[in-house]
Order: C-alpha cells, then structure tokens, then sequence
C-alpha cells in the first residue's frame, strides 16, 4: 500500500482535525466581532460615583457627578464585555423624591462605544432607575439605535454602585 495516496479513516481524520479546529476558531473570531442586525444586550457595570451635592432649600437638593466604571456582558462575554464606562449626570430631589438627567457611554474592551441619553428616578427606596436611549455609537455600534431599561444599588458608602441594564437595539 502506498502511503501517499491511500491512508486508513483514523489517519485522515487525524490530518483534518487541525484543519477542523482552525475552521471552528476562525468562525468563533469572525462571529465574536458581528453583531445580528438586531437583538438584546444585558449588561451589569460596577463604577464609583462622585457627586457635588447642594441643598439649596429645606428638603430640596441639586447635585451633578460622574460615574466611572466597567460593563459585563450577563452572558460572560459579547456586546459590551469587559469595556470601560462612564456616565455624567445631574438630578434634583425635593422631598426624598426627584428625577435625573443622565448621558453614558459603554464600552467594549476593543474600543467601540455606545452612547445613550438617560432619564430616570431617583429617591425610590429600590435605589433609581430609568431608560436609556442610545443616541449613537462608534465601530461595530455605528448608526445604532433603540433603548432599555437601567436600575442601580448602592453598593458602599463611598460611592460604589452596580446597575443592570438592557438595550433592545437595531443597526442600519
């Protein structure tokens, strides 16, 4: 028998295994870096919060900060995975109760970004919560648009926070 042009099943399959995983990497890179032109991402961050808080009457306070963090993607890796973020903010509460003004950028850890306008309440004993809306985005996040919900906790008394969020999104 010639071994170079007849092989047994267990030599040819040993030749096309690298062949295979090499396949199977390529086509888990090339998926990882697509997105489906729509779909949900959830997301958690952890970030400090600084604020410059001012009570400007009895029971009624303005404040603005900044928040600075990291996404995870829920599912451990994906949109939003691993990437910084930040957050500027302003709100009012009178009477233990108000709303805020927030604009947020997420992050992957490769460099793109999507931007979002938030708005939300705040002084509600489940800690404040809102929607976001995606006002653009940078690389594989070009032209996307939609929104989902945020909510956050405090996590320490120094300005710790984690928040859970979803953004229900479609890109052109």
């Amino acid at each position: 028998m010639d071994r170079r042009t007849t092989s047994s099943p267990d030599r040819r399959a040993t030749r096309r295994a690298p062949f295979a995983l090499a396949v199977l990497a390529l086509s888990g890179a090339v998926y990882a870096d697509g997105l489906p032109k729509s779909g949900t991402i959830k997301f958690h961050t952890g970030c400090k919060g600084t604020a410059e808080v001012l009570e400007v009457a009895k029971n009624h306070v303005q404040a603005h900060g900044h928040d600075v963090g990291v996404t995870f993607n829920d599912d451990g890796s994906g949109p939003l995975h691993h990437g910084p973020f930040n957050c500027f903010y302003t709100f009012e509460i009178v009477d233990g109760k108000g709303a805020a003004k927030i604009f947020c950028t997420f992050g992957d850890a490769d460099g793109d970004r999507i931007f979002t306008d938030a708005s939300g309440k705040i002084g509600t004993a489940d800690g404040p919560e809102g929607i976001n809306t995606i006002t653009g985005g940078t690389g594989k996040y070009a032209g996307i648009k939609g929104s989902g919900p945020w909510k956050c906790n405090s996590a320490g008394p120094n300005g710790e926070w984690y928040c859970h969020q979803r953004l229900d999104y479609q890109l052109p």
